[in-house]
């Protein structure tokens, strides 16, 4: 792998659920309740882990399986029924520490920025319907998990997410005149911002250096030796934050 940092940054990609809103919590809460009603506890970290980057029926289909629910319902069932709390629960839902900062100002700084996101349009809409007007509105290229430039289970941790977004970005800055088709952004000329394991391993097959902001939880259970698999020798292809508060723009340039 030949990942290295960029030394200049033309543009900045990001996930969503779990590093720019804390939508996360609300799949936390949703899962743990219908698990609750089957008698089965909470959801937990470990099998938490498990869903992420996973469309909705599929993440069903996972927590079926972990605790022990075959038989007993379906993933049509628990994805209704964590999507009826769900729909309680997403107005809540919150910019996380320097997220809203951070967009704002690579905004400012005419840094093109795309967001790349597992989660359907519907749902994205819904996570972000308050937060409109706020930072959203800012991003200059959207994939979201039901994209039809997405081939059919290529979502994370496989890179096309990523190479789509950029390649989206590109057409539009080349289409408002901001760049030369002999002169797009390359991925290695890109920063990825991702919270879950699968966005990072994608961001690093799609060639881009991760900023990887994982949930404290998540990192807990993590050994030594899979984190440095992730980040490479010396953190060389991925920098570790615990939010994006701490994310130093002048060490890339930004």
């Amino acid at each position: 792998m030949t990942i290295t940092i960029p030394t200049k940054v033309r543009a900045c990609l990001f996930d969503m659920d779990g590093l720019l809103v804390n939508s996360e919590d609300v799949y936390t809460i949703s899962f743990s309740e219908v698990l609750e009603s089957f008698g089965k506890g909470r959801l937990t970290w470990d099998v938490k882990m498990k869903l992420q980057g996973l469309p909705g029926l599929k993440a069903c289909e996972k927590v079926i399986s972990e605790y022990g629910l075959q038989g007993v319902t379906t993933p049509e069932e628990v994805y209704k029924l964590t999507s009826d709390r769900q729909l309680q629960l997403w107005p809540k839902v919150q910019f996380l520490p320097g997220a809203k900062e951070l967009i704002n100002y690579l905004h400012d700084k005419k840094i093109p920025i795309a967001l790349a996101t597992s989660s359907n349009l519907d749902k994205y809409n819904l996570k972000t319907k308050n937060l409109q007007d706020k930072g959203f509105e800012l991003f200059d290229e959207y994939v979201r998990g039901d994209d039809e430039r997405i081939p059919a289970g290529r979502g994370k941790p496989f890179p096309d997410i990523w190479l789509i977004a950029l390649k989206g970005l590109n057409d539009t800055l080349v289409k408002e005149g901001k760049i030369d088709t002999d002169n797009l952004i390359k991925i290695e000329e890109c920063l990825v911002f991702e919270d879950g394991i699968p966005g990072v391993i994608a961001g690093k097959s799609a060639g881009a250096f991760v900023i990887w902001v994982p949930d404290v939880n998540a990192l807990k259970l993590l050994s030594k030796n899979e984190v440095d698999e992730l980040c490479g020798e010396d953190n060389q292809f991925v920098e570790i934050l615990p939010s994006l508060t701490d994310f130093d723009k002048s060490s890339y340039g930004l």
